[in-house]
């Protein structure tokens, strides 16, 4: 499963961005789907991910009434818009496909196939 993701890129402080993330693959709509976001030189840190029907949504602290994490299974596409964004979100972020339908994993090694990542820069 080929997984790209698009729709990063420069906006000010309180601004908005929708990320897209687009699979290869009709399979993925039987998997939780995520994102994830990785500062230079840090772990890559969990952001939200989806159930395989939309029915159940789990966000980090950090993004939790920022952020919204979609689904469209017709497109085989994750969605996730990005209010009110500050500084503190420049990461590159990452989709990735979870081994799972209905459980969501915050970790990494709960997510077997991963997008190129897409830079995300909010200047002050």
């Amino acid at each position: 499963v080929q997984l790209q993701a698009s729709g990063g890129g420069l906006v000010q402080a309180g601004g908005s961005l929708r990320l897209s993330c687009a699979a290869s693959r009709r399979s993925v709509s039987n998997n939780v789907m995520g994102w994830f976001r990785q500062a230079p030189g840090k772990e890559r840190e969990f952001v939200a991910a989806i159930t395989y029907n939309g029915g159940s949504t789990k966000y980090a602290d950090a993004v939790q009434g920022r952020f919204a994490i979609s689904r469209d299974n017709a497109k085989n596409t994750v969605y996730l818009q990005m209010n009110s964004l500050q500084p503190d979100d420049t990461r590159v972020y990452f989709c990735a496909v979870g081994y799972d339908s209905k459980r969501i994993s915050t970790d990494r090694g709960g997510y077997r196939y991963w997008g190129q990542g897409t830079q995300v820069t909010v200047s002050s």
